[in-house]
C-alpha cells in the first residue's frame, strides 16, 4: 500500500508548526524598582485632573525625582496630546523563558514575553493607552477588558528604576478604580478638585472610595486645581470665578493636607494644548506644583 492511499493521514511534506506565544503571567517584576505608586484621582471629569497629574510629574522631573506617569483613562486618554508624544510608538522589547532578550525579529516560542519600553521626554517616563490606538479612536470596551488592558499597560512596562510612578485615574469609581486598588501596590492617592460646590460633592465620592475599609488607601492630601483666575497682564490679579475654600473645606473635613492651589493661567491649556506642559517653563504654576510637589515629598 502506498503513503498516498493514507490520505488526510500521511503528509511527505508537513507544514512547519505555527510558533506559540504564551500570554504574558502580569507579575510584579517591572515594579520591583518603583519607590511609590501614587493615584492621582478626581471621580469627576472637567477638574483639570491630567493637567495636575502631567505637571506634577515634570515638576519632580525638574526637582531631580526619578518619576514616571500611566495614563489610566483608557477611553480618553490625554496624555500623548500634552505631552506631544502622539505619534510615539513605544518599543517593544522580547525575553525568553529564562528572561534573556531575543531579538525582535526572532520566532517567538512558548514562555516568551514581551516588555514594553515607555516614551521618555521631558525627564519623565510615559506610558498611555494612546500610543496603541489610531487618532480618534474610539476604545468600546467592556469593564474587564478595560481592566485586563490596564493591568498590561502598567505590569508590563519596563519603568526601571523610578522614585515615584503617578497613575492618572480616569474620573468616576468603577471598575478600573477598584481592578487599580486590589491589583497594584498603591502607597496612597492625590485628590483633585475645584473650589466649586458642585465639583466637591464628586469629588468626595472618590475620597470615600480610597477610605472605604475594603480599599484602604490613604490620602496623601488634596490638590485644589483652578482656584483663581490671573490674567497675564496682571499677574498680582486673583478672580475666584470657581469660588474660595473649597479644596481647604474638603481636606479639613477629612483630615488630610491640602497640598496646594493651581490657579488659572491661559499659558496652561496653551501649553497642553501644544504639547509643551506649562511645568517646563518658570512661571507661577510652576512656582504653585513645586510647592505642592514638596509637601508630596515630606508625606
Amino acid at each position: 500500500m502506498e503513503p498516498s492511499d493514507f490520505k488526510g493521514v500521511y503528509n511527505p511534506n508537513p507544514p512547519k508548526p505555527k510558533p506559540k506565544k504564551r500570554a504574558l503571567e502580569l507579575g510584579m517584576e517591572q515594579l520591583s524598582g518603583v519607590g511609590r505608586i501614587i493615584a492621582v484621582a478626581s471621580g469627576k471629569g472637567g477638574v483639570g485632573k491630567s493637567t495636575v497629574a502631567v505637571n506634577l510629574a515634570i515638576t519632580l522631573a525638574r526637582m531631580g525625582i526619578r518619576v514616571g506617569l500611566a495614563d489610566a483613562d483608557v477611553y480618553g486618554p490625554s496624555v500623548p496630546t500634552m505631552t506631544g508624544t502622539e505619534r510615539a510608538i513605544p518599543e517593544v522589547e522580547v525575553y525568553d523563558e529564562l528572561g534573556q532578550p531575543l531579538p525582535i525579529d526572532a520566532e517567538l516560542t512558548e514562555g516568551c514575553k514581551e516588555i514594553i519600553v515607555p516614551v521618555a521626554k521631558f525627564g519623565v517616563k510615559w506610558m498611555s493607552i494612546g500610543y496603541f490606538a489610531r487618532p480618534g479612536q474610539a476604545l468600546i470596551w467592556r469593564g474587564p477588558m478595560a481592566c485586563n488592558a490596564l493591568k498590561q499597560m502598567l505590569l508590563q512596562v519596563k519603568w526601571g528604576e523610578l522614585d515615584y510612578l503617578l497613575i492618572d485615574l480616569p474620573p468616576g469609581t468603577g471598575d478600573i478604580h477598584i481592578s487599580m486598588v486590589q491589583d497594584i501596590p498603591l502607597t496612597g492617592a492625590i485628590i483633585v478638585t475645584t473650589p466649586q460646590a458642585v465639583a466637591i460633592s464628586d469629588v468626595e465620592k472618590s475620597v470615600n472610595m480610597f477610605l472605604n475599609p475594603q480599599v484602604n488607601k490613604p490620602i496623601l492630601g488634596i490638590v485644589e486645581n483652578m482656584s483663581w483666575f490671573t490674567p497675564a497682564e496682571l499677574p498680582d490679579k486673583r478672580y475666584y470665578i470657581f469660588g474660595q475654600g473649597g479644596g481647604e473645606a474638603l481636606a479639613n473635613k477629612y483630615g488630610v493636607p491640602l497640598l496646594g492651589r493651581i490657579p488659572i493661567v491661559m499659558s496652561v491649556r496653551e501649553s497642553g494644548d501644544k504639547g509643551i506642559p506649562a511645568a517646563m517653563e518658570d512661571r507661577p504654576v510652576f512656582e504653585a506644583l513645586r510647592s505642592t510637589a514638596e509637601k508630596i515629598l515630606a508625606r
